[in-house]
């Protein structure tokens, strides 16, 4: 391959980044979003300082094979890569599933990816008129709700998350948001509580208050055949 993916990092094994995968994480560099509760800042410039080459990920993915299942695709945003698809061809000629990790930053981008993919984990960040608060990025809604539409129409096999700090979003607005992918027809959903210990923005309060809301995890518990409280 002509250009060879930057990878900001990796993770050898884990058992929760696809769903009943052993599987090996990479998390490739580069986002144009700036979530503020972003608990990966150092994956967001285009370039990292501490990448791994990927010719040393293929040759530890060698001597993975037959112990890992799959490999997933993380980031910062992996379909910003244009040497993401041929990476993945790489992989899956290893004889690994392939899973992605992707908000759908690019709509075109992300959909030129999907069929190569087993699985994705996709990132609703919020309703689409509400995703600037979020992401610092104008036009992200459009773009985040656009690729969600490409996921739900390609038959590829997909959970729906979304990271909630509670200085960011409101719980009425979190259950309309549910509501809505409801009604796309989303079956699988995951409300992640955000991770307080690093974020993007430093002036973002650590406290995350109402982890405790019963009656709103079991109206969204009813919206979806598979619903999942991460956090």
């Amino acid at each position: 391959m002509s250009r060879m993916l930057r990878v900001g990092g990796m993770v050898p094994l884990t058992t929760i980044d696809y769903p009943g995968q052993l599987a090996c994480v990479l998390f490739c560099q580069g986002c144009a979003w700036r979530c503020r509760y972003c608990h990966n800042p150092q994956l967001i410039p285009p370039r990292g300082t501490e990448e791994v080459d990927w010719r040393r990920v293929l040759a530890f993915l060698q001597r993975r094979q037959d112990l890992l299942d799959a490999v997933v695709f993380s980031g910062g945003e992996p379909t910003l890569q244009d040497a993401l698809p041929d990476a993945m061809d790489e992989v899956r000629a290893l004889g690994f599933r392939i899973g992605l990790h992707s908000a759908g930053i690019k709509p075109a981008a992300f959909a030129k990816v999907l069929a190569g993919a087993d699985w994705v984990g996709f990132d609703v960040k919020a309703l689409p008129e509400d995703c600037q608060a979020i992401t610092r990025v104008e036009g992200s809604g459009t773009a985040n709700w656009r690729s969600l539409e490409h996921l739900l129409a390609s038959g590829v096999d997909y959970e729906c998350r979304t990271t909630v700090h509670w200085h960011l979003f409101e719980p009425a607005r979190l259950l309309v948001l549910a509501q809505r992918l409801s009604q796309l027809g989303v079956k699988r959903f995951a409300v992640q509580l955000v991770r307080t210990e690093r974020m993007f923005d430093p002036l973002l309060s650590s406290v995350s208050a109402q982890a405790l809301l019963p009656e709103l995890w079991a109206e969204m518990r009813e919206l979806f055949p598979a619903f999942v409280l991460r956090g």
